[in-house]
């Protein structure tokens, strides 16, 4: 016998539904199917499940090959992790194939690319250096790209360009093949890169000059403005890897060009990351479309896996 002075309820008298009147979510005709060895990509996205993940990929593959097919912008906004995880000639072939209309960088995105190009290596290990303070003092990065930005403010260009355009010039030809920056300026791809003062180590050089680098950055803020109208009725943006500087400045661009009266609805944002950060989410999956038609999509996933993986079946479903 309980000595409390509630029992517990009793669920004789629970109202029931039937199962067929019930339904769900998640039907048989839903579940993914096994792959066939030697089948093909086309197979292989036929028989994923369709849920969740699955059709998320399904809608930005099919968003991306539609913005191709009828030319509206694919830009790509792409964080340092990117460029360290060896992504950047994949990036060149789908520029090639046509999937790639403009890049966004922040400034890490920057360097690293920059590095592969000059020096055929990047990525310091921070905590080895960073005791004795030498973290950050690689000296042809801070005096080069510093030029660059020197240049671009010269030249009334953005610091995206100058950097392409100074890579071709000094770079080893074997290096700069792979690099995002010199060979999108090659192909007349433009890159903007968008610089926090004060979060790359190339803004600790000598050299650096903060007006430089605000005149070669506002420049490319501007730039990417005039390139985002493109996303209307049918493009694409990534955001790819960038947590916080690319979906802020994302965001801006799209309050621009709504202010100036330029039409912007209808086009397909997506986050790609292993985190599904805040700023990405509201900045770059949400916000954009609120209040007009538009998708966003969120993919999970490490980038030197993701983004692959996408290049392939873009090109295999072709």
């Amino acid at each position: 016998m309980s000595r409390y002075s509630q029992q517990p309820l009793q669920f004789d008298q629970l109202r029931r539904v039937p199962l067929a009147e019930r339904g769900g979510k998640v039907r048989v005709d839903d579940l993914g199917r096994p792959y066939q060895k030697g089948a093909g990509w086309k197979q292989w996205m036929d028989r994923l499940p369709r849920i969740l993940a699955a059709n998320e990929l399904r809608a930005l593959v099919d968003a991306l090959r539609q913005a191709r097919a009828r030319r509206r912008a694919i830009i790509w906004g792409l964080g340092g992790h990117v460029i360290k995880c060896g992504l950047g000639p994949l990036l060149l072939d789908l520029m090639d194939e046509g999937y790639v209309t403009a890049v966004a960088m922040n400034g890490a995105a920057a360097i690293h690319d920059f590095e592969l190009a000059l020096a055929g290596h990047t990525s310091e290990d921070v905590e080895s250096v960073l005791p004795d303070g030498s973290f950050g003092t690689a000296e042809e990065t801070g005096r080069y790209m510093n030029e660059a930005a020197h240049r671009a403010a010269q030249q009334g260009i953005g610091f995206g360009e100058a950097l392409g355009a100074l890579l071709h010039e000094i770079a080893p030809k074997d290096l700069a093949s792979s690099s995002l920056l010199a060979g999108a300026w090659r192909r007349s791809v433009p890159v903007t890169v968008h610089v926090a003062i004060g979060t790359d180590f190339i803004h600790m050089h000598p050299e650096t000059d903060g007006a430089a680098l605000g005149q070669a950055t506002y420049t490319d803020f501007k730039l990417l403005c005039a390139l985002a109208r493109e996303l209307h009725d049918g493009g694409v943006y990534l955001n790819v890897g960038s947590a916080v500087v690319l979906p802020e400045v994302f965001l801006k661009v799209i309050s621009v060009l709504r202010n100036l009266g330029y039409p912007l609805e209808r086009f397909t944002t997506a986050n790609l990351d292993f985190l599904q950060h805040y700023r990405p989410t509201v900045n770059v999956v949400r916000r954009p479309h609120a209040g007009v038609e538009g998708r966003g999509i969120a993919l999970t996933g490490h980038h030197e896996l993701l983004v692959p993986l996408l290049a392939a079946l873009l090109k295999e479903l072709d």
